[in-house]
């Protein structure tokens, strides 16, 4: 009698987190219904004019996501690159290695091109650097002066307006992703990105979030943050075909990311 009534006690917990998922589900959906990213806008970015424009619009949100390997795009930021291109955004990708790790860096760079294709964004927006002092490698520290200077060319060279990139932990620890934070976050703090240009920073979780799938979105939903990206079913399926693409780095663990990664669902932001 004990255990059934228990069964019963998680069934009744279950039914309840599922409903919890719906209903901030549709009101994320109903938010961005009326232009804006659910709750990744606040007042004040309201007010800078960082709302989603409509297609017919003369000026579109100009959007770089910043990103240190090919496959961070889709194993990262899907949820955010997608919402974004859904509303109209004008987003480049700015990759700042080839991937050339394992000596495959030709290879990883038609992978993020398909991939990027496959998501909505054209070749002609994507940019990889392929640079000898930036090597795709964890136990290397890039020179910061160099990224620097060349994430704040492509910013101006193509009046960006939002910069989306890691945050401090660099959502793997990995050395690559917390060196984009680290070089955003000083031209930021020295005044060479402009005011005008935002910078969103993808919130690193702790290992039991980052792998609970959806079930992290009302974690994610009420916890503090400054942006929220959630996809669709459908988008769920343009990312794994983006993932695909990356067919050099799908081995077996890589599928089961596909499923269990909250990465995969949900975006979280902190704006810088």
């Amino acid at each position: 009698m004990g255990s059934s009534a228990g069964l019963l006690f998680l069934s009744a917990l279950f039914v309840l987190y599922y409903c919890v998922i719906k209903v901030i589900y549709r009101k994320y959906r109903a938010g961005l219904a009326f232009g804006w990213c659910g709750r990744a806008w606040g007042s004040r970015e309201r007010q800078a004019g960082l709302g989603a424009r409509g297609a017919g619009d003369s000026e579109r949100l100009a959007v770089l996501l910043l990103i240190a390997h090919p496959d961070d795009e889709c194993m990262f930021f899907c949820p955010t690159l997608l919402t974004l291109l859904r509303l109209h955004c004008c987003v480049s990708v700015l990759c700042l290695s080839s991937g050339n790790y394992y000596g495959q860096g030709e290879v990883r760079k038609k992978e993020l091109l398909a991939s990027c294709g496959t998501l909505g964004v054209p070749e002609t927006q994507v940019t990889v650097i392929d640079h000898r002092d930036l090597p795709d490698s964890p136990a290397v520290q890039w020179d910061m002066q160099l990224l620097s200077t060349l994430v704040l060319k492509h910013i101006q060279d193509n009046h960006i307006q939002l910069v989306v990139t890691f945050d401090q932990g660099g959502v793997s620890s990995h050395a690559n992703h917390i060196a984009l934070y680290k070089s955003v976050r000083n031209m930021h703090l020295s005044g060479k990105i402009r005011e005008g240009c935002r910078i969103l920073m993808l919130e690193t979780v702790n290992i039991f979030r980052k792998y609970i799938s959806i079930l992290d979105l009302p974690i994610s939903w009420f916890r503090s943050h400054d942006g929220i990206h959630v996809l669709t079913s459908q988008e769920y399926k343009r990312a794994k075909n983006a993932m695909w693409c990356h067919r050099s780095q799908l081995l077996w663990f890589r599928h089961l990311y596909l499923f269990f990664s909250r990465y995969m669902f949900v975006n979280t932001f902190h704006l810088l």
